[in-house]
């Protein structure tokens, strides 16, 4: 594998680390959750399953374990203060959240089933930049709904979207996807979102003398 690619996509884990270990610090600090729920379950399905199911190759695989350990502290973070965000019962709570986890899953391990024939990489590529736009989306809904810096930041959606960013780069260049329009389309369409969300928050906090973690 390509020296620079492995660099790059080194450079985008790192950066997407440091957005979850920010997630994580902001959901503690404002008592909520930080990410959106289907996105917690989508993101630490990824992980599970391109950790030990389709292990994906190094470095990658190295990331996926880092990420999946930060992402069950905000699989935690999400159970401890989802109920309250969300105004449920107990029953209620978990009567939504088991099932979107168990779909999220079993629909990820049909989608990789689906692509058996290419490369384990190639497969975390189609699911994970996949999940990257529904995540840009549920980050701007979360905005509007909320209305607030609660559980939100600046600093995750710049290192939100640069993380993503790098990787799209990455791709582009090194991989065999250049004339692939719909890896094409999600490299865009999650930078277009990411900046909006981006712009949001920091219209939202500039009237602050600093911008609130």
């Amino acid at each position: 594998m390509n020296i620079d690619y492995n660099i790059l996509m080194v450079i985008s884990g790192i950066l997407w680390s440091i957005t979850y270990v920010l997630v994580i610090f902001k959901g503690f600090k404002d008592k909520t959750f930080a990410m959106p729920m289907i996105a917690v379950c989508l993101n630490i399905s990824w992980e599970f399953i391109f950790t030990f199911i389709y292990i994906s190759p190094a470095p990658q695989i190295y990331v996926n374990i880092v990420w999946l350990l930060l992402d069950v502290l905000i699989f935690w973070q999400f159970v401890r203060f989802g109920r309250k965000e969300y105004k449920l019962s107990a029953w209620q709570f978990y009567s939504l959240f088991l099932p979107t986890l168990i779909i999220s899953f079993l629909g990820l391990l049909v989608v990789s089933y689906t692509f058996g024939s290419y490369t384990s990489e190639l497969i975390g590529a189609y699911t994970s930049f996949g999940i990257n736009l529904i995540m840009s989306y549920l980050f701007i809904d979360m905005f509007f709904s909320r209305k607030s810096m609660r559980g939100q930041s600046v600093y995750i959606a710049v290192f939100k979207m640069f993380g993503t960013g790098i990787a799209s780069i990455a791709f582009y260049l090194y991989q065999p996807i250049i004339y692939n329009f719909l890896l094409q389309f999600l490299f865009i369409g999650i930078f277009i979102l990411d900046l909006i969300y981006t712009l949001l928050v920091l219209l939202l906090s500039k009237s602050k003398i600093h911008f609130d973690l």
